[in-house]
């Protein structure tokens, strides 16, 4: 059933419909708490202003790798969508490979999907449906109900970044480490219609899209930045109605970011890459 729900999303919207992600990323080490803190980070206004910061600190980065994972569960089903790829955050372009989970009797096996991240636009290859193996499936981001903050199976990094110039609330938690590198773990809520006013003019249309598409507007997250102020992971946990159900779903959707400065030449494809038809349903 759950099965069937992603591709009647997927079919009518032309993309891949994800699912919620298992909580935390591998190479977290739980040690919070420890270490003294500056006042300024116990504060709440200060910690907002600087979670505001978080994606002018990922331009200044200029790129990095990426992981993702994104977890839904409804029906009693819980589907997990995975990816890995690489981010330019001064361009705004990522390239991701999304595996897809296996069917629910766990006798099929999908091919990773290419996402080519764009602002405004999303790119898909192996996107199946019809689609010719060398053609590119293309998605107008402002035209999803969500964004494509779920959509796609893995949240745009830069745009989960961009999520936090919305932040309203937020509590410094404590020091702990991800992969080795020392960070600061705030917890708090975002708005995604203060983030979309915001936000760069690649991620506007977007987050505007998203802000009037979820069941609500105010996003849970938990983030954590290194001493550059730069994530390097954050968990957003949104909300939204499934059209054949009436309650809202939750989508937990977890970037880390990792190797700042790693090579991204992420190149879009050309017009007569893209494919035209009409994908099919069934």
């Amino acid at each position: 059933m759950a099965e069937r729900w992603h591709r009647r999303r997927a079919w009518r919207g032309g993309v891949v419909v994800a699912g919620l992600v298992a909580g935390g990323c591998a190479g977290v080490v739980g040690c919070s708490g420890g270490g003294a803190v500056a006042d300024e980070d116990a504060r709440g206004g200060e910690a907002v202003e600087m979670l505001h910061r978080a994606a002018d600190a990922l331009r200044e980065a200029g790129s990095s790798r990426a992981r993702t994972s994104m977890e839904m569960a409804t029906g009693g089903t819980r589907v997990t969508i995975r990816g890995e790829g690489v981010y330019d955050y001064r361009r705004q372009l990522g390239r991701l490979k999304v595996l897809l989970p296996q069917d629910p009797a766990g006798t099929s096996e999908h091919r990773p999907i290419t996402e080519l991240l764009a602002p405004g636009a999303l790119f898909m290859k192996n996107r199946g449906a019809g689609v010719p193996d060398d053609k590119w499936v293309r998605v107008e981001t402002a035209t999803l109900s969500d964004g494509n903050l779920v959509t796609g199976g893995a949240t745009d990094p830069f745009a989960a970044a961009e999520v936090l110039r919305g932040a309203r609330t937020a509590t410094y938690v404590g020091r702990t480490e991800i992969a080795g590198t020392p960070v600061r773990h705030y917890r708090g809520t975002a708005d995604l219609a203060v983030a979309a006013e915001d936000a760069s003019a690649g991620s506007r249309g977007a987050l505007a899209a998203a802000a009037k598409g979820f069941a609500t507007a105010r996003v849970p997250f938990d983030v954590y930045l290194d001493d550059d102020g730069r994530i390097r992971k954050v968990r957003h946990r949104f909300s939204f109605v499934n059209a054949r159900q009436e309650h809202a779903v939750a989508v937990a959707s977890t970037t880390l970011l990792y190797d700042f400065g790693a090579p991204a030449d992420v190149r879009l494809p050309a017009a007569g890459d893209i494919f035209a038809g009409r994908i099919a349903e069934g």
